[in-house]
């Protein structure tokens, strides 16, 4: 009995103090959580909103800003400060807030590495960290969190491999890593089976696409762009259904799509896999994703036609095919755009830089309403530009270029009030200039060069006042240039180049404050360089050549300190040229073929012969010893001095020479261009990789090959996106000789810089996808070829079209060529640190830019002087034959004779049309001696009949009166000036 009764006392003491053992253990948590939030508190750095200002003792933890405690019992359960601005690192004691489900911190500045006491929270279900600066590895203990549901790591800078043990996650459903350095393998997200999210874009992860990746079920958003993947996409992965986005852009994936991807995925909202190495054809299946939004294939290898019916997509916002080779030379081949029209939602259409072919249909006009971005340029697109474009109201940029649309630009354009960009350059548009463009007071850039358009630029273009880049080069424009056009404040770039603009340049030039670029090149421009030019400060590039300027050359350039290009050639300054030229930063100077004289300055960018050109002006003296000119003293003292030019060189040579320069410069000034600093061909590139070429030159295709040789094969190709064609010369390593060819080049061509030399752009040193040893020299493209194939037009080139005319040198461009060789070899011999010889020249290795201007090439021969021991002699004949000096026949030491020699060939051969090989020339009769035997009675016998054509039309319109005799004075300037060059005097 006792014992009974003292067990109903226990008891009931257990049961009385058990309301108080609660209290305690609460009172005991409380405290944890409250010591823990004050150590956040304190790792805290800066708080801009002033959150933290709450979390004191005045009020309990569980009422502070971004703190929530559970229902039943003061514990932290949420820790919300997110996007709050904060600053500073994530405490440790954060592990303590035991009963934590979630925690926000993401759009902050959190920094330091993730505590892995984080790891400890076992009833965590949300961890949010996007958008901080967090620092170091994952910690291998979040594993432990086995209730995550959500977790959001992106956009740190986190790094290191992804711990394999989260793996164990299996209820995550939300899983974001992107934006960080994050990088190995991915394989153990296959376990995380209930992920609907999976976000890893621009990290550093490698490795195929996992096969495993074919059991996440549930998937619906697939984000490893910005990645390192390379391989196949896995047949597994379009078993996953339910999946609305596929992101793999920029990585390194091959292969093709499946044919039938818009069936197994068929509720894709979005598939960006732009800038891979995908093939095959686009699959027509995916008219069937009629949920699709966002479609962006470019950068890729696609083919074919664009066979999609897009009427089954009427959601779609992004079409993005440009950069592939889309296209099949089909009658119908535009038609899919005629599909488009159902497309109400549509907002963006790039299409650029394919092989579509075709008119295109009046159905463009009837695209969406919404539509902002229209690019299909760089493509085969030909006709007219539809009327109806004028309807797509709300179009910001048009771009055709690079095609080859004829008629008139439509004055429906007006109507687009949107328009800020529009490209239609390089097309064959006629017609006067479009005066509707003027109502387009958005516009921003306006390009129209390299079309047909004539007639004046109209008054009102100076409605246009956003308008920053003006492009109109290269088209058959009239009249002077519109005083409104210098009142656009705005411009930054203006190209009226290769035109045929007349009058003065008016001084409301001086508007132009921001104008960093001016090219006024090859018009029939008058006067002086007015002094308002003084107030635009922010020039740059300066192109004026091939006008009729006149007068000294501007003081106002004094005070243009930024000016980097400065090109007066080829008009008629007078006067001295000024010091102060030496105090500017200039990278180029051409004052060549003006009227100048007295004393040329050594300071400045004067010092470096290859930086400037001073040529054709017969009155200058002084200078470098490399610009080769005579001593003022003893110029001063014999004005009349006596010339002698010994002819060292093939006779013919020269006197043919003389003879085409004296009727030449009777009948038109020599005129040159520099191009802009804008042209992407001159812009250096990286080092580029064996795929970029390979890509580049669409796996070496018959299509893009230029030429062929013993030790290299040329081809063409565009190397990145937006860029200018370049020639890719591919050295055949299996051929004896090509490696030190490749050395030979690059070594000379690291040590010249010369206009009329083939401009280098970067290498290549690698290896093919076979292993084996790759070496390629990437060069600006020369568009007109080489001086080989217009001496002698095959067949082929010889068919004339209706719209071409027949492949032919005139006498003008035959002795400008001349020119600009001869000034490339005096370079070459005298000017550079290192005298180099060519050794090769011959028409095959002289290119022709857009310009027809000349480019030596092929340096795989070159020798520098003096020559080391073993090049003192060659075993057989270095060089071409017929080309070659004959004394390398005999093994003599390579000499710049030789290369005179070889010049004095070609010009033989410019003039009669004849190569030294010609069958012809048999018996021991040669070129040299046949020319010889001409001489002097029947030279007119064996010069090219079209040559001697021209020379007999232009004795009989010879001018008179002092502009013949200004002429005739620089004919002898320029004759002094190849003697020099030549070595001849």
């Amino acid at each position: 009995m006792f014992m009974a009764n003292l067990s109903l006392f226990f008891h009931a003491i257990v049961l009385l103090s058990w309301p108080a053992t609660l209290a305690i253990a609460s009172l005991a948590g409380n405290n944890t959580d409250h010591l823990a939030l004050l150590a956040i508190k304190s790792s805290i750095t800066h708080d801009p909103q002033g959150v933290l200002n709450t979390w004191n003792t005045s009020i309990h933890f569980c009422q502070w800003q971004g703190v929530t405690c559970g229902r039943r019992h003061p514990r932290v359960t949420i820790l919300n400060l997110g996007s709050r601005g904060i600053v500073g690192s994530l405490s440790p004691q954060i592990g303590n807030l035991s009963f934590l489900r979630v925690i926000r911190l993401g759009n902050n500045t959190f920094n330091g590495v993730i505590p892995p006491q984080v790891g400890g929270l076992f009833r965590l279900q949300k961890l949010i960290l996007y958008n901080n600066s967090f620092e170091g590895e994952i910690p291998a203990s979040l594993s432990n969190c086995t209730r995550l549901n959500i977790l959001g790591l992106g956009g740190n800078q986190l790094v290191g491999k992804l711990p394999q043990q989260l793996g164990s996650l299996l209820n995550l459903v939300i899983l974001s890593i992107n934006d960080n350095s994050f990088s190995g393998g991915t394989s153990f997200m296959g376990n995380l089976t209930s992920l609907e999210v999976l976000a890893a874009h621009n990290n550093h992860l490698g490795g195929n696409i996992p096969d495993v990746f074919g059991q996440l079920h549930s998937l619906k958003d697939f984000v490893f762009a910005g990645n390192r993947l390379h391989g196949t996409i896995p047949p597994s992965l379009y078993n996953l259904t339910s999946l609305r986005t596929v992101d793999l852009y920029e990585n390194q994936i091959s292969g093709g799509l499946s044919k039938d991807i818009g069936l197994q995925l068929p509720n894709l909202e979005e598939l960006q896999i732009w800038r891979n190495k995908l093939t095959g054809s686009i699959p027509s299946s995916i008219s069937n994703c009629s949920n699709l939004v966002h479609l962006d294939l470019a950068e890729n290898g696609f083919t074919g036609k664009v066979d999609i019916n897009f009427r089954h997509i009427p959601n779609l916002r992004f079409l993005v095919l440009y950069q592939n080779s889309l296209g099949s030379s089909e009658p119908d081949e535009m038609n899919f755009i005629d599909s488009m029209i159902n497309c109400s939602n549509l907002e963006l259409f790039l299409a650029f830089k394919n092989q579509l072919r075709g008119v295109l249909p009046s159905s463009l006009a009837n695209l969406s309403s919404q539509l902002t971005l229209l690019d299909l340029g760089a493509n085969f697109i030909y006709g007219s530009l539809p009327s109806g474009i004028g309807n797509l109201v709300k179009l910001e940029t048009i771009s055709m270029q690079y095609n080859q649309l004829t008629g008139i630009i439509p004055s429906e354009l007006g109507n687009l009030g949107n328009l800020t960009q529009l490209y239609l350059n390089n097309n064959k548009f006629t017609g006067n200039f479009p005066d509707s463009i003027s109502s387009l007071s958005l516009l921003l850039e306006l390009d129209l060069s390299v079309n047909r358009l004539e007639g004046q630029m109209p008054q009102n273009l100076g409605n246009c006042k956003s308008l920053v880049k003006l492009y109109l080069p290269v088209n058959n424009l009239t009249g002077p240039i519109p005083r409104e056009l210098f009142q656009l404040s705005s411009l930054i770039y203006l190209d009226l180049s290769q035109n045929h603009l007349v009058g003065p340049l008016p001084q409301d030039i001086g508007n132009l404050k921001s104008l960093t670029v001016l090219n006024l090149s090859k018009n029939d421009l008058v006067g002086e360089i007015p002094d308002a030019i003084t107030s635009c400060t922010s020039l740059e590039y300066v192109y004026l050549e091939a006008n009729s300027f006149a007068g000294p050359i501007a003081p106002a350039f004094r005070a243009l300190r930024g000016i980097r290009d400065l090109d007066l050639s080829s008009n008629n300054f007078s006067g001295k040229i000024p010091i102060f030229l030496e105090q500017l930063n200039l990278s180029s100077l051409n004052l060549s073929f003006n009227n100048l004289d007295g004393k040329v300055p050594t300071g400045g960018i004067f010092k470096n012969a290859s930086m400037i050109a001073i040529n054709g002006n017969g009155r200058l003296c002084g200078g470098i010893p490399e610009l080769g000119l005579p001593r003022c003293d003893l110029v001063a003292r014999s004005k009349k001095g006596s010339r002698v030019i010994l002819v060292v060189v093939p006779l013919f040579s020269f006197l043919v020479l003389a003879m085409a320069l004296s009727l030449l410069f009777c009948w038109q000034r020599r005129k040159r261009q520099t191009q802009p600093p804008e042209a992407s061909a001159g812009q250096p590139f990286s080092r580029v990789s064996y795929g970029s070429i390979l890509k580049a030159t669409d796996e070496f295709s018959e299509q893009n090959l230029i030429g062929t040789g013993t030790f290299s094969a040329v081809y063409k190709g565009i190397l990145e996106a937006g860029g200018a064609m370049v020639a890719i010369k591919v050295l055949k390593l299996g051929n004896q000789g090509a490696l030190k060819s490749f050395m030979a080049e690059c070594e000379a061509l690291k040590n010249i810089r010369h206009r009329n030399l083939v401009k280098i752009i970067t290498s290549c040193s690698s290896i093919d996808f076979q292993g084996n040893d790759f070496k390629a020299l990437i060069y600006e493209f020369m568009p007109n070829g080489n001086l080989d194939t217009w001496l002698h037009p095959s067949q082929e080139q010889e068919i004339e079209t209706e719209e071409a005319a027949p492949r032919r040198l005139s006498l003008h461009q035959r002795v400008t060529i001349a020119l600009d060789v001869a000034h490339a070899i005096h370079y070459l011999h005298q000017e550079c640190e290192i005298p180099i010889i060519h050794c090769d020249l011959k028409p095959s290795n002289i290119l022709l830019d857009n310009d027809m201007v000349a480019h030596i090439g092929d340096f795989g021969l070159a020798k520098f002087l003096p020559l080391k021991p073993h090049e003192s002699s060659s075993i057989g004949i270095r060089g071409t034959v017929g080309y070659a000096a004959p004394e390398y026949g005999l093994g003599s030491k390579m000499t710049k004779e030789g290369d005179i020699y070889s010049f004095g060939i070609l010009l033989l051969e410019m003039m009669t049309g004849k190569r030294p090989t010609d069958e012809v020339f048999k018996e021991g009769l040669n070129l040299y001696d046949c020319v010889k035997m001409a001489l002097p009675d029947r030279v007119m016998e064996i010069v090219e009949p079209t040559v001697k054509e021209e020379m007999e039309a232009a004795s009989v319109n010879r001018r008179s009166g002092e502009d013949e005799v200004r002429r005739w004075k620089r004919l002898e300037e320029g004759i002094m000036s190849l003697a020099r060059i030549g070595k001849l005097h």
